[in-house]
């Protein structure tokens, strides 16, 4: 099967209408990564029907966890989920932060060559990023121990905003270490076409009062 017509079919199964989405721009953001991932090795995943599926479809099933107009992808690496996320939600504004050089210039390049407006890239370490504003949506992809990354994150959170981080199955000791006072936690499933590895998305809010 094409993979224009394996993207449409998974994003039918994410309960997505494809032609909402700018399904042209996520294949040349997998064309792109395959080219730089010659050179550069940005991601383990060397073939295009596996990026489409551990990359694309899997971050675009956190979209409807998305709840404000700005985000910021912590780790962001070759940019996933952040750059998935921001070309899916033209009308949020995405960070993408990460502190290799290597991989922040091939966001750059992936901006300037598909044209995309509401994405900045910063190249930082998490602790000595201080942004102007603050953000509604914090994410990262498996990057840390999910107490370290609250830690980090909540003082980049705005107020009603939240936490969230893409992990594997085994996620109930990390949540156990979250301080409840502090935090609200859950936990969604994530079900991503084509992907039989269980996936988890921790949601974390600051309690009120």
């Amino acid at each position: 099967m094409p993979l224009l017509e394996q993207l449409r079919a998974g994003l039918q199964s994410l309960g997505e209408e494809s032609n909402e989405h700018p399904c042209e721009s996520y294949l040349a953001y997998i064309a792109l990564l395959e080219k730089w991932n010659k050179t550069y090795n940005l991601s383990g995943i060397k073939q295009a029907e596996a990026m489409l599926t551990h990359h694309v479809l899997d971050s675009l099933a956190t979209l409807p966890f998305l709840s404000g107009a700005s985000g910021l992808d912590v780790g962001s690496g070759a940019g996933l989920p952040g750059f998935i996320l921001a070309l899916a939600r033209p009308q949020m504004q995405w960070c993408l932060l990460d502190s290799n050089e290597k991989k922040t210039r091939f966001l750059t390049q992936a901006v300037l060559e598909l044209q995309v407006t509401n994405i900045e890239i910063v190249c930082a370490r998490i602790e000595d990023f201080r942004p102007e504003q603050k953000f509604s949506d914090i994410i990262c992809r498996a990057l840390m121990p999910a107490v370290q990354f609250c830690e980090q994150t909540q003082p980049l959170l705005e107020n009603g905003g939240r936490m969230m981080m893409m992990k594997g199955p085994a996620v109930k000791d990390e949540m156990d270490l979250i301080n409840r006072d502090l935090f609200q936690v859950d936990c969604a499933s994530l079900s991503v076409p084509g992907l039989d590895a269980k996936r988890r998305l921790l949601l974390v809010e600051r309690q009120h009062g």
